[in-house]
């Protein structure tokens, strides 16, 4: 997968995301319906056109010497399989943290859940503690813990699929030269995983946040929609990286 084509699918599914919290938090200002999805609806559409037209552009200047308009394939439009689920992730993460976070503190299942996350992931602790700090919880930890065990799961379902999805990468190569090799997207992948890896499994981004992060949308994105980013990288760095080897 290309850069250009990463950074459309992110942009796409970060101005959604944080439009959806937008829309949410207006509501709970008491706005009425309407009036929320046409003001932040217009911030989103305008917002996300300028980062889509960078990113074309981008596009233009690193990919073969073929008009812009003659890339644009009816085939390409459609998404994958894994794109499908991750599309699926982010909006169960999105109605949780919304819907039923908020009231599942004190349940059960829902501090299991944190418990074992915890163990798993070392910067939930770091959230935790961030959030404790400032008194907050509205089903943060929940939200977050939700969010990290789907981006797991998303992580082991797509790496049964690598071998497939990196031959599948080959013959688009093959088909459509790219001045980016899959040896420097591989490299360019993984340094951005490395660095998301350290913020946000490790947590290292926590203890640098005020704590009015965590009671806007920035906060809503870090808990809800980083994992899930981090997770889609690293399978596209692990699938660059074996599109990179010979083929046996």
């Amino acid at each position: 997968m290309g850069v250009a084509r990463l950074l459309a699918k992110g942009w796409v599914v970060f101005c959604l995301f944080a439009g959806a919290h937008a829309v949410n938090l207006g509501l709970a200002r008491g706005e009425a319906p309407l009036d929320a999805l046409r003001s932040v609806g217009l911030c989103v559409a305008l917002f996300g056109a300028m980062g889509l037209l960078f990113i074309a552009g981008f596009g233009a200047s690193a990919g073969p010497a073929t008009p812009l308009l003659a890339r644009f394939k009816p085939h390409r439009l459609v998404p994958g399989f894994d794109d499908v689920v991750f599309a699926a992730f982010v909006a169960a993460s999105l109605g949780v943290q919304v819907f039923v976070a908020p009231a599942t503190i004190g349940a059960a299942p829902a501090e299991g859940v944190e418990r074992a996350i915890a163990f798993v992931v070392w910067g939930q602790a770091g959230l935790v503690d961030a959030l404790g700090a400032c008194a907050l919880d509205g089903g943060r930890v929940f939200a977050s813990a939700f969010t990290w065990l789907l981006a797991i799961v998303y992580v082991a379902s797509a790496a049964s699929r690598i071998g497939l999805t990196a031959g599948l990468l080959r013959l688009e190569r093959a088909l459509r030269p790219s001045s980016f090799g899959p040896t420097l997207l591989a490299a360019i992948y993984g340094t951005v995983a490395i660095v998301g890896f350290q913020l946000l499994y490790v947590g290292s981004a926590y203890p640098w946040l005020g704590c009015s992060a965590f009671t806007d949308i920035t906060g809503a994105l870090l808990i809800g929609l980083a994992p899930l980013m981090l997770a889609y990288v690293v399978v596209a760095a692990l699938v660059t990286l074996k599109a990179s080897a010979p083929d046996s």
